[in-house]
Formats: C-alpha cells, structure tokens, sequence
C-alpha cells in the first residue's frame, strides 16, 4: 500500500498548499532564499497538513479555513529539521546534502529561524486564541526537546520514560498539534477535538520508535544516510535502550564512548550489527504496535467519516513502513 493513494482525495488542496509554501518561503536575501528552496524540494510525505486536512473532514471544511494551519505546521516541521541537522551534524537528509552540509552550522541556523518566522507570521493570521495557545505551547515543548536532544547525546545511562519523553516533544506533539488544529479550524465539537489530538500523538509516537528502528534495519540507499546514524551520533533509542540491557552490548557501547564521542561507522559497525540481529528490534516492534492499538482505539469514538478511515489506513501504514 502506497501511503499517498489513501489520501489521494486531497491532491488538489495539497497542491494549494505546496503552492503556498512555495510562495510563503521566498526571500530577499539569496542564501536564505535558495537553502529554503532546497529544504523544500528535498522530498517529505507534507504527513502534517494532511493530518490537518484530515481532522477538518470532522467539520465544516473549508480549504480557506485550514491551508494556514496546514502551511503553519509544515514551516514548524521545516525549520526543526534544519536544527535538528545541525545538532546531528548531518550531511544528508532523504539522500540529499543538508541546508548544514551545503553552506555551514551559522546559516542553517538563520535558516531554521528564517522559516520559524515565517511560521509565526502565517500563525498571526489565524483568530483562534486557542489555535494560537496550541501551537505556542507546541513550539516551546519542541524547542525544550531539541535541547534535551544535546543533552541525551551519548548517554548511556537513561530510562525509558527519558527516551519517551524526548521523542513526544521531537515528533509527536507536532503531529497531535496537527490533527487537533485541523478540528479547531472547522470549529469541530471538543471532543473530537481531544480524540484527534490523541491519536495523532499516539500515532507520533510509533512513527519515530518505527524511524528509530528503521535507523538500524535499513539500508543506506532507503534512509538516504548512513546505517546506524543515530548511534554514531550519539543518539539512544529505543532499540539500543533495550539492547544495553544485554551485558555485552553495553559493555562494548561504554569501551567506545570512553574512549571517543565521535566513534566512526567503522568503529560503530560492529555493534550496530549485534542491535539489528538482537530482540531488541522485534521488542521496539512491539512497542511502536500497543502505541498504535490506542491510535486505533481513541478513533473508535470519532463520528464515521471518511476521514476516520483514512487515519486508520496511515496508522497501519505506519506500522508495517520500511522506508
């Protein structure tokens, strides 16, 4: 199942929206202008405003009503991968040089932040106060997860609830924001509200535990960077987490970390190999699953409109992903 055909009913508002990227990211300055562009053509699923979308079907929709919300949210996402790229210290991203990788860490950051504006600006045109409480919040939690992110790097001692709370601030509370804004944007009743904020940061959370598996059972050619990034970088997910819990792991993660905090893939590879063929995947595996068993469960209550359907389509899409 390709994940575009089940909303394909949506085509022509997302290509209104990518329209208005387009135009919302033009700058004056050549740099910003062309490291905006760049991030823009390098590929993504837009998955936030088809959320948004998808959670107005539960109103009165009204394409005029949500593409703000729709392109808000996507500029958000935008510019968090910019940072992200520069905390990583990645090269590539979906197979293509980083805005970091092209120009240097300085104008990546101006870039992110160039597009955070830009995002406000759009956000200052909605008049929902809770619309704009939503996203405020959002973007402060997800500026607090990009610091926590720095600060886990290379942290062999952290639990599951760190772990847990640091990807519900890098990925899953922009999804929930995205599903709940599409609501507040058609004026849906609350509850449906609520379910769609819980679903999308259910839904959140299996998509990174399923990236931060796929991180490691991937190639290099489907996650367009190298194998086992995360770990090389310093990163712990959940399928290391798990795997430390094996004596051997640990032991061999904490000889290499002592000895350097810029361990090469060479150096990585063994250990990255051990991971992928250890229980620590199918484990992650089920994780990600009882996360998406309470997506599917939070939709039971929503009203029977297409769009329900839909978010049960891309829930179980998500869970059998491999790229």
């Amino acid at each position: 199942m390709k994940l575009a055909l089940t909303y394909s009913y949506l085509n022509a508002d997302l290509k209104v929206i990518e329209q208005e990227l387009q135009e919302t990211l033009r700058a004056e300055h050549p740099v910003l202008a062309e490291a905006s562009s760049q991030l823009l053509h390098a590929g993504g699923k837009r998955l936030r405003p088809v959320f948004v979308l998808l959670a107005a079907q539960f109103g009165d929709y009204d394409l005029e009503k949500v593409k703000t919300a729709a392109i808000t949210l996507e500029l958000i996402h935008m510019a968090s991968l910019v940072h992200d790229d520069v905390i990583d210290e990645s090269e590539l991203r979906r197979g293509k040089p980083t805005v970091k990788a092209n120009w240097d860490n300085r104008t990546a950051m101006y870039t992110g932040d160039y597009i955070f504006a830009r995002a406000l600006e759009c956000l200052s045109t909605l008049n929902t106060p809770t619309a704009h409480q939503l996203l405020s919040k959002t973007m402060v939690e997800l500026t607090l997860g990009e610091m926590k992110q720095i600060e886990d790097k290379y942290r062999l001692n952290q639990s599951f609830k760190d772990y847990l709370r640091r990807i519900r601030r890098k990925t899953a509370l922009l999804i929930a924001a995205s599903c709940q804004l599409g609501a507040i944007a058609v004026d849906a009743p609350e509850f449906v509200q609520r379910k769609l904020y819980l679903y999308g940061y259910y839904v959140g959370i299996s998509y990174q535990i399923i990236d931060d598996i796929l991180d490691f059972t991937a190639s290099s050619k489907q996650l367009g960077k190298p194998a086992g990034s995360d770990l090389i970088q310093g990163q712990i997910t959940l399928p290391t987490l798990i795997a430390l819990q094996d004596q051997k792991v640990s032991h061999q993660l904490k000889k290499i970390f002592s000895v350097t905090k810029e361990p090469t893939s060479i150096e990585m590879e063994p250990i990255i190999e051990l991971i992928k063929h250890s229980d620590a995947i199918e484990r992650s595996y089920q994780i990600s699953e009882a996360y998406l068993q309470k997506a599917f469960s939070t939709l039971k209550a929503l009203p029977d409109v297409k769009a329900k359907q839909t978010f049960e389509q891309i829930a179980i899409y998500i869970g059998k992903r491999k790229t």
